[in-house]
């Protein structure tokens, strides 16, 4: 691993941190809450990514990269379908009342 590509992947993620920060100051929480946390969690994603691949060395090892890709993929959509979970029942709740109207 050369000097160069660590120093690139830091700049990837603090670019990636700032677009966060960014996000959460913007107040989209309030409007777009499911919007907000797909992306939140896709930089999150990415984020642990460049760390794996990067500063652990899995991108010398394919198949292992792969294995902790599948892995972290299926972590974030857990966690991102535990977020939506509560999302859902709102819905499910207001639904009903809007049809009355």
């Amino acid at each position: 691993m050369t000097r160069r590509s660590l120093y690139i992947a830091l700049a990837m993620l603090v670019l990636l941190s700032l677009g966060s920060t960014l996000l959460s100051l913007s107040g989209i929480w309030a409007r777009w809450p499911v919007a907000a946390a797909v992306v939140v969690m896709a930089l999150a994603w990415q984020k642990a990514r460049i760390i794996l691949g990067k500063y652990l060395g899995l991108v010398q090892a394919p198949g292992w990269q792969r294995g902790f890709d599948v892995a972290l993929t299926g972590y974030c959509l857990l966690l991102l379908g535990l977020y939506l979970a509560p999302l859902g029942e709102i819905v499910r709740m207001i639904l009903p009342r809007l049809r009355g109207l």
